[in-house]
């Protein structure tokens, strides 16, 4: 099996984190998303994954490093595809054309979920789905009495079904997605000014091909700060018990750690109450602080703080009374 994981977006909603890390390499408990979400899938897919494919803009050669590391940790070949344009979600999978054989899984890499569901690799296709209270804001799928889907509609106005589309599909056959998404393109087929992939889903369900829905128990966002700073939490808890979520290598001196907490090695915490929710990446240093609901990533200063739903970057000093902020690497506040 393969993954293809189109993360070639801006993460302008995320900005100022995303203004020298791609989004998708943003730590959520102490790893990057895009890492967290390839593994989850690799739970779910119950079978090898022998290459991972990532779709990316100009991130430089670090972040490519970094990204086949991860497929390498999960005993997968790691591929790097470039997306020039934003020109939809069909353009961007196909960026990774000549990765798409066999099965394989689509992920778009700004969600994590949590699924207790076994992936049905002998279905056509599976679009993994999150049922949701607000459905108008979201595109959905409708299905028959046989689990079969029937429709693909976007943003219904009247409810049609609350299962929402939350952006990670399964197709059995990579080479006949391929072909669809490359027909698009050929034919210039655009909804709303861009090639997209529900597009070649309805193309493929009318000539025959039946997709389900896989249903995920959580579905979490990495949009911006805030909903970032609660996904963090959320995955802190699930891991509880999981993974070893304070590093032996942390140095804590008059601190009182309140679960669940990510402590990355060489962190220093002094004087300071951290937790809940909070994450505080390697070689960090707090101290003399309260902090809750906050995530900080690696090599950064926070003293005298008493903070809240806030993020930190790389490299940044704090020093003060605000109650809450989000600053990006290498910002000094004293």
């Amino acid at each position: 099996m393969k993954i293809i994981v189109p993360m070639a977006g801006r993460g302008s909603r995320l900005r100022p984190h995303t203004l020298t890390v791609p989004k998708p390499l943003i730590p959520i408990a102490g790893k990057p998303i895009v890492q967290r979400l390839v593994e989850d899938i690799v739970k779910v897919a119950g079978e090898k994954v022998d290459e991972i494919a990532f779709i990316i803009g100009d991130f430089g050669a670090e972040v490519e490093s970094n990204l086949k590391n991860i497929a390498e940790s999960l005993g997968a070949k790691g591929s790097i595809y470039y997306q020039d344009q934003p020109l939809g979600t069909a353009h961007a999978i196909l960026c990774a054309k000549e990765s798409m054989q066999g099965n394989l899984v689509v992920a778009f890499a700004d969600t994590l979920f949590r699924a207790n569901f076994s992936l049905d690799t002998q279905s056509d296709g599976v679009i993994w789905t999150k049922r949701v209270d607000n459905p108008k804001a979201f595109g959905v799928v409708k299905k028959n009495e046989a689990g079969i889907i029937t429709d693909f509609v976007e943003k219904p106005e009247e409810f049609v079904s609350d299962e929402a589309i939350i952006g990670i599909y399964y197709f059995k056959d990579g080479e006949n997605l391929r072909d669809e998404l490359q027909y698009l393109l050929d034919n210039d087929i655009k909804d709303k000014g861009e090639y997209q992939l529900t597009n070649a889903l309805e193309n493929m369900k009318t000539k025959g091909k039946n997709f389900t829905s896989g249903t995920v128990s959580e579905w979490m966002d990495c949009g911006n700060k805030n909903v970032t700073v609660e996904t963090n939490g959320k995955i802190l808890g699930f891991l509880e018990g999981e993974e070893e979520l304070v590093s032996p290598d942390a140095q804590l001196e008059n601190a009182t750690i309140i679960p669940p907490v990510f402590i990355g090695p060489g962190a220093k915490i002094s004087n300071s109450t951290v937790g809940p929710r909070v994450s505080v990446g390697a070689g960090t240093v707090v101290s003399d602080s309260t902090l809750s609901d906050v995530l900080i990533q690696e090599e950064s200063e926070v003293k005298n703080a008493n903070l809240s739903n806030s993020m930190i970057g790389n490299k940044a000093k704090f020093d003060g009374k605000f109650t809450e902020i989000s600053i990006g690497d290498y910002s000094v506040l004293e």
